[in-house]
């Protein structure tokens, strides 16, 4: 019976018994139905009736059915647990044998080597004693249809039928997407491959099997302490490229620099495969801040050597981080990502170059030290930099190229970064020529001033407003 209901709702059915062939035609046993209880995707429970506990009887097998679904079932993994109940067999020296079986139901014959197998098919043989009571079976991918459970209890070493010993069974059978949730070092997902649903383990840190438990090629706590620090520590570089910012009186860019190095310092330490994993955010949050700051830095930084009027650079940040932030919704591992806007704020410091250095007649910037020393050096870093994220990192090497990355960016912002303009750009506002009535009074310095004793205070020039 396949009943989506609970076990527990009150609700009508009918049994079904069938007769399952033994090595004794004269007998035949009747096999026990399973509720069928479905939690979630490849999540599914199979109860028996009048269970958990089983009583097997010392002459004959208890045989049950579990039926499962095509497509809803073959992408799971079939769980099966035994449990003896010691109590039950009196001290006496009793091994159940389960038997389970796809298609048909199999007997375990009486003899000194008990085999779940016969001349057709074969199964998956359990046993439980009083030694180990405790046994479990796991089947990846089981094959859909029907299967048999046969459980015997046959008692001393020659594996004979007992007499009167009625041995107690726990017994759990159940679907779940993925064996033991995948473990410390793996996540279960979902997959799927044409219409074909399945779920498996995605392992992390070099482990590897059906569950995550293959540590062959696993990474050492050392390994992933070291990679975990170089990710965060690399960060620290930000720093120099903060205080020169603060220096010049790029207070914006400085703030985005430091956005920049808290939220990737803290997103890589959540990031991490292994155990060494620190979130103190959501993973999503984390990456998204990130990125968003990675892509802003390098935004922030060409906008400021462009040199534009401030209103018009501020704009030009706002509308940056709006489409940056859209750009990372569509596609966070883009490359173009990085590369659009990058391209595109470099177009516009073109043009603004390219306009001073026409008005101005003489090459912008003007000094060659600026070329030789900050803005050779700094592109040479940032391309090196680009070059390493697009075609040199891989998922192996990804801790330590990454962490380069990390390093040349910051530096070449520290390159990059235009120093602050000269004073006598600012040194008299508008609003200070506007300021006074237009005439000025000056006193020469042979005129005496009022109560000022002339021998004690010698005065130039006095000019008032």
């Amino acid at each position: 019976m396949n009943m989506p209901q609970s076990f527990g709702i009150a609700m009508g059915f009918s049994l079904i018994i069938y007769l399952a062939p033994t090595a004794d035609t004269n007998k035949c046993w009747p096999i026990r139905p399973t509720l069928r209880n479905e939690l979630d995707t490849f999540s599914v429970h199979f109860y028996i009736f009048f269970g958990p506990n089983i009583s097997i009887p010392p002459d004959r097998a208890a045989v049950f059915a579990i039926n499962l679904m095509p497509v809803l079932d073959s992408g799971g993994v079939l769980n099966m647990e035994l449990k003896l109940n010691v109590s039950s067999v009196k001290g006496e020296n009793v091994t159940v044998f389960g038997c389970l079986n796809h298609g048909m139901p199999l007997s375990l014959r009486e003899n000194s080597s008990v085999k779940c197998e016969s001349e057709s098919v074969s199964g998956f043989l359990l046993s439980v004693n009083t030694t180990t009571n405790i046994t479990k079976l796991r089947i990846p991918y089981p094959q859909t249809g029907t299967w048999y459970l046969s459980l015997r209890s046959l008692c001393s070493t020659e594996f004979e039928a007992c007499s009167n010993i009625t041995s107690e069974v726990y017994l759990r059978s159940y679907l779940t997407p993925c064996i033991n949730d995948c473990g410390t070092y793996g996540q279960c997902k979902l997959l799927r491959t044409n219409n074909y649903l399945y779920a498996a383990c995605e392992c992390k840190a070099g482990w590897n099997g059906w569950a995550c438990t293959d540590n062959t090629e696993a990474y050492s706590y050392g390994f992933q302490l070291l990679s975990t620090l170089l990710l965060c520590l690399s960060n620290l570089m930000f720093v120099p490229p903060v205080a020169i910012a603060i220096r010049s009186h790029y207070l914006l860019e400085a703030s985005v620099y430091i956005f920049t190095m808290f939220f990737s310092t803290f997103y890589h330490a959540c990031d991490q495969p292994g155990i060494v994993v620190f979130c103190i955010m959501e993973y999503d949050v984390l990456q998204f801040c990130d990125f968003l700051g990675s892509l802003m830095s390098v935004w922030v930084t060409v906008i400021a050597m462009a040199r534009l009027k401030s209103i018009i650079k501020q704009v030009l940040y706002l509308l940056g981080a709006m489409s940056l932030s859209m750009a990372l919704q569509l596609d966070r591992h883009g490359l173009w990502n990085l590369l659009g806007p990058s391209l595109f704020a470099l177009g516009i410091m073109a043009i603004a170059w390219t306009v001073r250095t026409i008005r101005r007649r003489r090459c912008y910037p003007p000094t060659w030290k600026r070329w030789v020393f900050f803005l050779f050096p700094g592109t040479m870093i940032a391309a090196s930099a680009v070059a390493l994220y697009a075609f040199v990192e891989t998922e192996e090497n990804y801790f330590y190229i990454h962490s380069i990355w990390h390093m040349l960016i910051a530096g070449s912002v520290g390159f990059l970064l235009p120093p602050p303009r000269t004073k006598s750009d600012a040194k008299v506002t508008p609003l200070k020529r506007r300021r006074g009535c237009g005439y000025q009074l000056c006193v020469n310095e042979h005129e005496e001033m009022g109560l000022v004793d002339p021998a004690i205070i010698t005065i130039n020039s006095i000019c008032t407003s």
